[in-house]
């Protein structure tokens, strides 16, 4: 009988790519997943250590597994990712009912760490598989390229999984050591991919029906990757070479970019190839020279200035997110400000906008005393939000009328709790009850610029590339019609106010 497999997953969209990885190879060796945790032989946490939020969670998770260790003592308990990487053996004293930790730098040996905890049954030794301190990262930097190379490449792509959409990757770990940020620690330093790897991901995953795939890296456009012959394939040269090489992929994206470094070669990549889409996740960080400084973002707010125009000048159609953290030790209200003004001139699509929170094993941590109150960064997150939502929904409605396609994810989540309990969903300010067709539903989907979009239409968009005609819009969400349906209801029963907005 399979040994059943419970993998949680906290974090970035690199955590996600890791996740199908290791579950892949789980899988191969004989563990079914499972999402009933109570059912499970094996459960694995795979952790985040960027934001506090995401270390509590996993802090409550590991507190409510004490009792079901007691209860059933050959349960493995294994913490794997960032979290596992920067609190090293210090995690097993916390939590002693943990069995295994295994960083990211260390995945391709996680079927082993199982394997060697199940098998020893409840008296086993714990099992680690960690990068450490800078000079082993050095010592054995090449064998881990090569073995997380064969991880990356070990992927399970099967036409009969539904996936429409994926992740490649083609960096791995950062050098930028920002001062709040722990990932070059967590994740080791920067390591580029062969490019032909990654053509080759590309085309397999679009060769069983993927639509889209986004390439991830912590700083995607740093990609520089020297052929032994002394060529050089360079962020740019890549984006070029996929679109060629794949002609049959719908879509190409990439998160996440480092602003400084962007080039006009990678922004003219973007221009010219029809399937690239035009969206940019760039995070800022901030507003003020002084406060970037002090987080070591390396750039000043006019060098970001100056990227946005460059970007706007070469794709006028172009959507950009950013990232902000208020409440950095120092930052004052002028700051703050500063902060506040970036948004409306850059007017991103959206912002993801944290309070700072000191982090362990950062520079920050060290260096700066958290001296802003957490009153000031609740009101400054608040502002914040405020600012990035007004722009937000300026920057949609000026979607209305318009024709975009759609890549249809799926049902919409609140609808299909609603149409689960009554048979209809609320819609609109008043939240009219709108009884939907037997073979329909609320559908939600993106732009290539990155909008979420609600419409009417069948289950069987799911997946597909389809036409909606925007006819309403919010500060999160864009509704419209589905071009492919003759039905007028469905144009009657999307408006600008859906409740939706926030639960899709």
């Amino acid at each position: 009988m399979k040994r059943k497999l419970y993998l949680e997953t906290f974090g970035c969209q690199m955590n996600v790519l890791d996740s199908e990885l290791v579950l892949g190879q789980l899988r191969a060796h004989g563990y079914e997943s499972t999402e009933d945790r109570d059912r499970a032989d094996v459960i694995l946490y795979n952790t985040c250590s960027v934001r506090e939020h995401a270390e509590q969670k996993v802090w409550s998770r590991l507190g409510e597994l004490r009792p079901q260790k007691q209860q059933r003592p050959e349960l493995v308990i294994g913490v794997i990712g960032c979290m596992a990487e920067r609190d090293g053996v210090d995690l097993f004293r916390r939590y002693p009912h943990v069995d295994l930790l295994c960083g990211p730098g260390e995945l391709d040996k996680l079927t082993q760490l199982v394997h060697n905890a199940v098998v020893t049954g409840s008296d086993r030794p714990r099992q680690t598989a960690l990068m450490g301190s800078n000079t082993r990262r050095s010592a054995t930097l090449a064998a881990a390229e090569d073995n997380l190379e064969l991880l990356d490449l070990s992927r399970s792509i099967n036409s009969e999984d539904d996936v429409a959409q994926a992740y490649v990757r083609i960096t791995r770990g950062c050098n930028k050591f920002c001062s709040y940020c722990v990932v070059p620690y967590t994740r080791g330093p920067e390591v580029h991919r062969p490019p032909q790897n990654i053509i080759d991901e590309v085309k397999r995953l679009a060769d069983v029906g993927v639509r889209e795939v986004t390439l991830l890296g912590q700083t995607v456009n740093h990609y520089h990757f020297r052929h032994d012959d002394g060529r050089q394939t360079t962020f740019a040269q890549l984006l070029y070479d996929i679109h060629e090489a794949v002609p049959h992929l719908p879509r190409l994206r990439f998160v996440t970019s480092f602003p400084r470094d962007f080039t006009n070669e990678a922004l003219a990549a973007m221009r010219d190839c029809p399937r690239i889409c035009r969206y940019l996740h760039a995070p800022a960080q901030h507003g003020s020279d002084r406060i970037l400084k002090s987080m070591n973002r390396g750039y000043t707010a006019g060098q970001y200035y100056d990227f946005v125009d460059r970007a706007r000048e070469m794709m006028s159609d172009i959507s950009i997110a950013s990232d902000f953290i208020v409440g950095f030790p120092g930052e004052t209200e002028d700051d703050f400000e500063l902060t506040m003004e970036m948004v409306r001139r850059c007017r991103f699509k959206n912002s993801f906008i944290f309070k700072y929170s000191p982090r362990p094993g950062t520079v920050a941590i060290d260096r700066f005393v958290d001296d802003v109150s957490d009153a000031d960064k609740r009101s400054r997150n608040n502002r914040l939000l405020a600012v990035q939502q007004e722009v937000s929904e300026s920057i949609n409605r000026q979607m209305i009328d318009q024709t975009v396609r759609v890549l249809v994810e799926g049902e919409s989540k609140l609808v299909s709790r609603q149409a689960a309990n009554t048979g209809k969903v609320e819609l609109g300010w008043e939240k009219r009850p709108v009884a939907l067709a037997a073979d329909e539903t609320q559908m939600v989907g993106r732009t290539p610029g990155d909008q979420v979009v609600v419409f009417s239409g069948p289950l069987s968009l799911k997946g597909q590339l389809v036409d909606v005609r925007i006819n309403g819009a919010k500060n999160l969400t864009l509704f419209g019609e589905y071009c492919g349906s003759k039905s007028p209801r469905q144009t009657s029963s999307i408006t600008a106010g859906s409740t939706i907005a926030h639960s899709v």
